[in-house]
């Protein structure tokens, strides 16, 4: 079943700008390489600092954050500080 409905999930900023969907997300509903996502970005801790864009996810479940999204993330929180390592809520929906 490819995703058709909304999923959350909780996630780490890793180096690169990359996030990684969970494998159980990726195997309950079967998402491809090719599939286009909406992919929202919630910086945990901060009330206002959400974007969206569109993805597609590589082959080893990682989605790439785009600088630019990844730089208004960072003005809208408190601290200002870079967000690798920090926690981020990701939100996937079909594009």
């Amino acid at each position: 079943m490819p995703l058709t409905e909304a999923v959350s999930f909780k996630t780490v900023l890793q180096r690169e700008n990359r996030v990684q969907v969970p494998r159980q997300i990726r195997w309950h509903y079967k998402l491809e390489p090719t599939q286009v996502l909406k992919v929202t970005v919630d910086a945990i801790g901060s009330f206002s600092a959400i974007e969206s864009f569109y993805a597609t996810m590589r082959n080893d479940g990682r989605i790439t954050i785009p600088k630019l999204t990844l730089n208004l993330l960072q003005s809208k929180t408190y601290d200002k500080q870079s967000l690798t390592s920090k926690v981020l809520g990701v939100r996937l929906t079909p594009a």
